[in-house]
C-alpha cells in the first residue's frame, strides 16, 4: 500500500461507517424510547402511510359508535315515553268502560270526563315536551344515524322513525264521556290508539337492535383496527434491544478504526526524519 498525505482513504471509509453506525444507533434509541417504530416517515413510509390510515378509520368507527349509540339513547328515550302513554291510555279504557256502561250519575260521569281530559292533555304533553339532547323526540320525519369507517364503502345510514303520539294521531282527540253512546265510541278510539302506540313501541324497538347491532359492529371493527395499527407504528422491544448492542459494538469498533486509521497516516511523518 502506498503511502500518501492527500487522501486518507481509510479514515474515510471508517468515518462513513462510523457515522452511518451513529444514525443506526440513534434512531434505535428513539424508537426504544418512543415506544413506536416510526417516528418519521423516513422510518418506515409505506408503513407510515398504513397506520395513518388505520389511525383515520379507527377515529370514524369510535364516533360513529357514538352516533348510534346517541341514537339507542334517542329511541329509549321515546320508547319509554310511549310506555308512559299507553299507561294513560289504560286509565283511559278504565275510565270509558266505565262511562259506556250507563249507570253513573251526571256528577260521576262529568268526573270521569274530567280525568278523561286531563289524561288527553297529558298525552298531548309528553309528544310536544319529551326531548333528548335539546331535541324533541317524537317527529312524523325519520331521524338520519350514520355509521361510517371513513370510507365511502364503509358507510351506512340508519333511518329511524319515532312517530307521533298528539292525540290527533292517535285519533282520540271530538273523544269525551260525556254521555254512554259518546263514551262507546271513545273506548273503541283508545282501543285502537293503544294498538297504534303498541305498533310504535315495535318500530322503534327493531331501530334500536340495528343502532345496538351497528354500534357493537363499528367497536369490534375499531378494536381489529386498532391492533393492527399498533402491530405497524409499536417499537419491536426484542429486535430494537438487539439492534442497539449491535450499533453500540459497532460505534466502538468504528472510534477505534478511525482513531487507528488516522495514527497510521501519522507514521509518514516518520519518513521525514
Amino acid at each position: 500500500m502506498s503511502l500518501g498525505i492527500l487522501t486518507n482513504v481509510a479514515a474515510t471509509y471508517a468515518e462513513n461507517n462510523l457515522n452511518q453506525t451513529q444514525s443506526s444507533l440513534q434512531t434505535v434509541l428513539q424508537q426504544l424510547s418512543s415506544g413506536s417504530r416510526i417516528n418519521s416517515g423516513a422510518d418506515d413510509a409505506a408503513g407510515l402511510s398504513v397506520a395513518d390510515g388505520l389511525k383515520a378509520n379507527e377515529a370514524a368507527l369510535t364516533q360513529s359508535a357514538q352516533n348510534a349509540q346517541n341514537g339507542v339513547g334517542l329511541l329509549q328515550t321515546a320508547d319509554g315515553a310511549l310506555s308512559q302513554v299507553t299507561n294513560l291510555l289504560d286509565r283511559a279504557v278504565t275510565l270509558a268502560t266505565e262511562a259506556a256502561n250507563g249507570g253513573l250519575t251526571t256528577a260521576q260521569a262529568t268526573a270521569a270526563n274530567t280525568e278523561f281530559t286531563s289524561i288527553l292533555t297529558e298525552i298531548g304533553n309528553i309528544n310536544t315536551a319529551t326531548n333528548f339532547n335539546s331535541t324533541a323526540v317524537f317527529s312524523a320525519t325519520a331521524t338520519n344515524f350514520v355509521v361510517s369507517d371513513g370510507t365511502t364503502a364503509g358507510t351506512t345510514t340508519i333511518s329511524a322513525t319515532t312517530g307521533k303520539v298528539d292525540t290527533t294521531t292517535l285519533g282520540i282527540n271530538s273523544d269525551v264521556l260525556t254521555s254512554q253512546t259518546a263514551a262507546q265510541t271513545a273506548l273503541t278510539d283508545i282501543t285502537a290508539a293503544i294498538a297504534t302506540v303498541a305498533s310504535q313501541r315495535g318500530t322503534i324497538g327493531a331501530s334500536i337492535n340495528q343502532l345496538s347491532a351497528a354500534a357493537n359492529v363499528a367497536s369490534s371493527e375499531e378494536v381489529n383496527l386498532s391492533s393492527a395499527e399498533t402491530s405497524i407504528r409499536s417499537t419491536n422491544y426484542g429486535q430494537a434491544t438487539s439492534d442497539m448492542a449491535k450499533y453500540e459494538v459497532l460505534n466502538q469498533t468504528g472510534i477505534s478504526a478511525l482513531a487507528q486509521a488516522n495514527s497510521v497516516q501519522k507514521e509518514i511523518t516518520k519518513l521525514l526524519q
